[in-house]
């Protein structure tokens, strides 16, 4: 059973940074592409970024793209959002995801697992 556990949300204000983390504690999630979702209140949520199984390929949305860098840690099973320059625009919950495929290019679609949640707040 897939596990996704984020954490690292919280309240920053305008051109600050935040780091989310999303751990596996289940230890099986080399064999999967990772990605971040958001949603803010009111809105469908979105997709943001998302990285290969080997951690090589990524895909950011145009919104973050410049500003954010996902990455994984195999040894520590866990996967990373940095964000940078942050906008009121991104306040939302972001979520981790995750799906099994051999594709090397990591998509927006078609993830299967799912996070609780962490909270993003960017105040201005």
């Amino acid at each position: 059973q897939v596990q996704l556990v984020e954490s690292g949300g919280g309240l920053v204000q305008a051109g600050g940074s935040l780091r989310l983390s999303c751990a596996d504690p289940g230890r099986i999630f080399s064999r999967f592409a990772m990605a971040w979702f958001r949603q803010a209140p009111g809105k469908e949520r979105e997709f943001v970024a998302a990285i290969s199984r080997s951690g090589d390929n990524t895909n950011y949305a145009d919104s973050v793209k410049g500003r954010s860098t996902i990455s994984r840690d195999h040894a520590e099973n866990t996967v990373y959002l940095q964000m940078n320059s942050l906008k009121p625009e991104d306040t939302a919950v972001y979520y981790c995801a995750a799906k099994f495929t051999t594709a090397t290019i990591p998509s927006q679609l078609g993830y299967d697992y799912w996070g609780q949640g962490t909270q993003v707040t960017v105040s201005s």
